[in-house]
């Protein structure tokens, strides 16, 4: 019967002791982190990592620091660390749990370990790679949060829809950074929406119109027309609507392309321009 190995390479051996203890950390879980996991959990995250031999718990050593143990132990090894990181960012291991996002968010809390070693965890067509780390030339901050002044609850009036919508903005962030851009782009509609929408229940008390009646091409609208934004959310909004679409698979198919990188760089700026816009003309 043949063997399955770990594919041979030099990315992420000889790991410091402080960094595979980070990983662990994520990977273990719990208190404030997405997933957790028992150790009969952790030992087949090791089988799914194509790990061999992988040795039972001994029921004493608390979990963290027998996980801890097994990555030092094969450190050197090459492709075993990686194999598992790679594991624990595949949204295949996630299959089976209520936890949609979690690749999403391990990987933005293993990304900081590992630019600490010179090494970056990106997605090329939804699947987790592991290459040398690239900082964007002259930029050290998201851009669309140096684009952004003002915080969700400096605007929106409902503190629970503020608190909604600041999620949602989050996972906005989590889905751009690994990949996801339909999905980014989705949820940033939804959010120029709910952001519109309490503006003109804030601001127009005394409208008529039902509020199932304020889809987001009349909030945008409404919103220019009262002059609450300025020209360019009125405009690039309508294309961020029509991306926004695609929620519908029909609407994708009919397009023809998938967002990207690219249109990310069109839409998001149009969510912090809005922002901008609504706290400036506050009454």
């Amino acid at each position: 019967m043949t063997k399955t190995t770990v594919k041979e390479n030099k990315v992420l051996e000889g790991l410091d002791d402080n960094t595979l203890d980070g990983i662990a950390r994520v990977a273990c879980g719990g208190d404030d982190f997405p997933v957790y996991r028992s150790t009969a959990d952790l030992r087949k995250l090791l089988q799914q990592a194509r790990w061999e031999n992988v040795g039972a718990h001994d029921g004493v050593t608390p979990r963290r620091a027998w996980f801890t143990a097994q990555l030092r132990s094969r450190s050197n090894t090459p492709g075993a660390v990686e194999a598992v990181v790679l594991r624990l960012v595949d949204p295949r291991e996630y299959l089976n749990r209520n936890e949609p996002l979690a690749a999403a968010e391990i990987s933005d809390l293993l990304n900081p370990l590992l630019i600490a070693e010179g090494f970056e965890i990106t997605h090329h067509h939804g699947k987790p790679r592991i290459r040398a780390y690239e900082p964007a030339s002259g930029q050290g901050e998201d851009p669309a949060d140096t684009q952004l002044h003002v915080a969700m609850a400096d605007i929106v009036r409902d503190p629970d829809l503020a608190a909604v919508l600041e999620q949602r903005l989050t996972e906005a962030r989590i889905c751009r950074r690994n990949g996801a851009y339909t999905s980014a782009v989705i949820m940033l509609g939804s959010l120029l929406e709910g952001i519109l929408l309490d503006a003109v229940t804030t601001r127009l008390p005394n409208s008529t119109t039902p509020a199932n009646r304020w889809m987001l091409d009349l909030l945008i609208k409404t919103a220019r027309e009262h002059r609450w934004i300025q020209s360019d959310v009125h405009d690039f909004g309508g294309v961020l609507r029509q991306y926004r679409n695609m929620v519908h698979p029909q609407a994708q198919i009919r397009r023809g392309d998938a967002p990207d990188e690219d249109t990310m760089r069109i839409c998001w700026p149009v969510i912090s321009a809005a922002l901008n816009d609504l706290a400036t003309t506050a009454p």
